[in-house]
């Protein structure tokens, strides 16, 4: 009896071999789990990255839209003198790197005429060292000298460039490259090109 006991005592543990096989097993499995662990963190940052930079797309084109649509046919002083253009755009206008517009728009909030300026506002909008800007200033009448306001809309932008629709008809619309006028066009286009978002057309009707 005692005999059988030891018998059996002596094989319920593991080898070494077991044990090695056993922890190899366990490493194999860690190593896995680190690299799916991983993988999912990146692309979680990934996304997230992504989900920051359409929310900061979607910003800027409704400012953008805000602006264009409130468009109005009013004069403006360029350096201290009064000039017929209400639309001054073009390539390398207000030092851009690519193309820019300037106008003036309706509709900036001044309740109660608290502030000491009207609900008109100048604006312009022009690409330097791969960032959309937006310009403006308090005044729509600036002297001569005076410096614009400048915000950041978009970073990894390579270029922007802008067009009139000039006449159109049921079957046709005729685009042009945006040049300064001294009257409204129909809808003004802006084209953005980017490293981040691929090439992105909007189009906003001004005038009937």
């Amino acid at each position: 009896m005692q005999a059988v006991c030891h018998s059996k005592c002596r094989y319920q543990g593991f080898t070494l071999i077991e044990i090695l096989i056993a922890m190899a097993i366990f490493a194999l499995i860690a190593l896995g789990a680190t690299s799916i662990l991983t993988n999912v963190s990146d692309a979680d940052e990934a996304s997230q990255e992504r989900f920051v930079q359409l929310q900061n797309l979607q910003r800027a084109m409704l400012i953008i839209e805000r602006d264009f649509l409130q468009m109005v046919p009013r004069k403006t002083r360029a350096e201290g003198e009064v000039n017929d253009i209400l639309v001054l755009a073009g390539d390398f206008n207000f030092e851009s790197d690519s193309g820019a517009i300037g106008f003036v728009r309706s509709g900036w909030h001044n309740p109660q005429l608290t502030l000491r300026r009207s609900t008109l506002q100048s604006v312009a909008y022009r690409t330097r060292e791969g960032k959309l800007e937006r310009l403006h200033s308090t005044y729509v009448d600036n002297v001569i000298g005076f410096e614009p306001k400048e915000r950041v809309l978009l970073d990894n932008i390579d270029s922007v460039a802008f067009e009139f629709l000039e006449k159109f008809d049921a079957k046709k619309f005729t685009w042009e490259e945006a040049e300064s006028t001294e009257q409204l066009p129909i809808a003004v286009a802006i084209i953005l090109t980017s490293s981040v978002y691929g090439e992105i057309r909007r189009e906003f009707r001004i005038r009937r």
